[in-house]
């Protein structure tokens, strides 16, 4: 990108087996892994997973909480979890990954509609859960 206009660069989400993460966010949600195996050899601290050109998902063993000292009371607050993070998606992707889910025997909710996010009311939007208990919304708007 070349403009300067303020994005989302990354989301770290606590884990207990960034590996297995990983292969999740991979298989059942279709995000590209990112240093796998640089974690696995131990020369990265963590792996992640691509959302889009300019956003990732950092999946952050819980083991790294106690490292957390980049400001005053931060390592308090690792490991607590966010209420949830929103994949905007196309309306074939939205409905491909959907599918995806129920094939992996993932638990979704229900369709809900005109749920209000950053582009207005949303069309159709449903939540589901990661295996370390992160709550993910997917939602399109066309």
């Amino acid at each position: 990108m070349t403009d300067n206009t303020m994005r989302l660069d990354h989301v770290v989400l606590w884990v207990r087996d960034p590996v297995a993460s990983a292969g999740f966010y991979e298989k059942a949600v279709g995000m590209e892994p990112l240093r796998v195996d640089e974690y696995t050899r131990g020369t990265v601290s963590f792996p992640s997973v691509r959302l889009n050109e300019e956003t990732i998902f950092d999946l952050a063993p819980l083991g790294l909480a106690e490292r957390m000292t980049m400001l005053p009371g931060a390592a308090s607050g690792a490991g607590h979890p966010v209420n949830h993070v929103c994949l905007s998606l196309p309306r074939h992707d939205f409905e491909a990954l959907h599918a995806r889910l129920r094939e992996q025997a993932v638990p979704v909710t229900d369709f809900s509609h005109d749920s209000y996010g950053a582009r207005g009311k949303a069309r159709r939007n449903f939540y589901f859960g990661d295996p370390d208990g992160n709550i993910v919304e997917a939602r399109h708007y066309d």
